[in-house]
């Protein structure tokens, strides 16, 4: 881990509250021991991503989203609801900091294999240093379940295999499972540049082409499994296969987002539309079965 650099960015009003730190592990559901042991991140790691959903709904209702960890713990602790990496990684970034981890936020770039350096800051994650430093990233949707040794090999969490690998340009590329998507990112062991993570946040809320702007997408991980919804289409993927069925009304909607991911504190009737919109352009009048969903 790069060392003479920043810390990670506390809010003043958040820094040292035991309080706040209780809060949000009561919300993820941990109760185990609390210090800066590799067990505890395990832990802590896992809970997160089994209790709080990836989501972009206030994107889709044109609410707008920043890295104010205050703001965050709010939405997602308080309001119980999710968010996308800039959220969940800070999220997460902030307790470690709390109970004592040494924690390193590091730009990412999505599809840079494809897409090249354009896509650097399109991805926050986090890195931790024990006796070793550890990718830790709650913010990819479906990704890894515990954090893994910034290490070249390949590590298996259950029946999924996650890889990490160094590029030839000197980047480390972290390539995902089997069914996972997206399928790769690339990051620097070095500290974020936060100005081009807030510049990318704030491009991927507004820019037409940007997935998150086209598409309401939520997912919530399991240990051997993903439920995604992409507009009106809820899928699981697991190594057994997909099964999909669509969601036909905002009240089904609201039963979906409730039910599988906890959501409740949204304008559903105002989403509605526009999730209706983009399936008819990208689908028509096709069932389930006859659906597939490209990316996320």
């Amino acid at each position: 881990m790069a060392d003479n650099a920043p810390p990670v960015l506390l809010i003043p009003a958040m820094a040292g509250n035991q309080m706040l730190l209780r809060a949000y592990l009561d919300r993820i559901g941990y109760q185990g021991p609390v210090g800066p042991t590799l067990e505890c991140l395990r832990q802590i790691h896992l809970r997160q991503v089994l209790s709080i959903p990836y989501e972009n709904i206030d994107v889709q209702l044109g609410v707008p989203v920043d890295g104010d960890i205050e703001r965050i713990f709010e939405k997602v602790v308080v309001r119980r609801r999710g968010g996308w990496c800039y959220e969940l990684n800070a999220l997460l970034g902030w307790a470690l900091s709390e109970i004592g981890f040494d924690v390193m936020r590091a730009s990412a770039g999505v599809l840079r294999d494809q897409r090249g350096d354009t896509a650097l800051g399109n991805h926050l994650i986090l890195l931790v240093r024990l006796n070793q430093t550890y990718l830790v990233d709650e913010g990819l949707g479906d990704g890894i379940r515990e954090p893994i040794p910034l290490m070249a090999g390949t590590y298996r969490q259950g029946p999924l295999t996650f890889r990490l690998a160094k590029t030839g340009d000197g980047y480390w590329r972290f390539h995902s499972h089997s069914f996972g998507y997206p399928p790769t990112f690339d990051f620097r062991d070095e500290y974020a540049d936060e100005p081009l993570l807030a510049a990318r946040c704030a491009a991927l809320q507004k820019a037409p082409e940007s997935t998150f702007v086209q598409n309401l997408i939520c997912q919530i991980m399991a240990l051997e499994a993903v439920t995604c919804l992409t507009g009106r289409v809820l899928r699981v993927k697991s190594t057994d296969g997909v099964s999909k069925r669509l969601v036909d009304s905002p009240d089904e909607l609201a039963e979906a987002l409730d039910r599988v991911f906890g959501i409740r504190d949204v304008e559903v009737r105002r989403l509605w539309p526009k999730v209706v919109a983009r399936h008819d352009f990208l689908f028509g009048d096709k069932q389930a079965d006859q659906i597939e969903v490209a990316g996320m």
